[in-house]
């Protein structure tokens, strides 16, 4: 799925010369945390979060405890002496794959999606991978989601694929994911059915071991720090 099918096209944005307090309406009257800044001619020029907001008010001026001068100067405050200029921005024909690596790796919580003019597009936040991904992996309709532990070898997901499918169930989707042993891979499927019993004890009988899918990675972790002793 790509960028440009997820993102939010009717974005709120910021003249850079308006106050921090406007910056401020906007988003409360928008409930949104990221204000991208633009140009007359929509090119992106940078970004205000609700935190630039709160670093750049600080908390005399909202207890209202400065002097009459240092509140001057806060109010004459503008977007461009708080915004992150020339901020991280993503194209619309990436993958939501390639904004949630840039999202984690970069730790900020939306990203400006602008156009190889960069003029702004959308915006991407957490929240619309949220949605993106929840549309991806079919987990919108009830369902159960299983995890099975298997040996890394060739035909193993097609053996489980063709037991759950000879039952007549439908799958919201399948992952594979990396285990602790290096041999092994934990496939998780997502089935369209509450009722999974004998589904679950096909699985086994076919020598697949299933776990929890709540508590597989954390089982995995050492019980507790390795003492001077035993340390390597």
């Amino acid at each position: 799925m790509f960028v440009s099918r997820s993102m939010t096209r009717e974005v709120i944005t910021v003249d850079p010369d308006k106050t921090v307090f406007d910056a401020q309406d906007l988003m409360a009257q928008n409930k949104i945390r990221h204000l991208p800044v633009v140009d007359a001619n929509q090119k992106l020029i940078g970004i205000v979060t609700d935190r630039d907001i709160r670093s750049a008010l600080p908390y005399n001026f909202i207890k209202d405890a400065c002097s009459p001068e240092q509140r001057e100067e806060i109010c004459a405050l503008t977007v461009k002496d708080i915004m992150t200029r020339d901020p991280i921005s993503i194209s619309p024909t990436y993958t939501i794959q390639d904004a949630l690596l840039m999202i984690q790796n970069s730790r900020v919580g939306a990203l400006p999606v602008v156009d190889d003019e960069g003029k702004l597009s959308g915006i991407l936040s957490v929240r619309d991978l949220l949605r993106a991904f929840i549309n991806v992996l079919g987990i919108g309709e009830p369902g159960t989601l299983l995890c099975i532990l298997v040996k890394e070898k060739v035909g193993q997901l097609k053996k489980i694929v063709d037991a759950i499918t000879e039952e007549n169930i439908s799958f919201g989707s399948v992952l594979v994911a990396r285990y602790w042993e290096e041999d092994k891979r934990a496939v998780f499927t997502y089935l369209l059915t509450l009722n999974v019993a004998h589904v679950k004890k096909k699985l086994e009988r076919l020598g697949f071991t299933l776990l929890d899918p709540m508590e597989w990675y954390l089982d995995q972790l050492p019980k507790h720090e390795p003492t001077p002793e035993s340390a390597v």
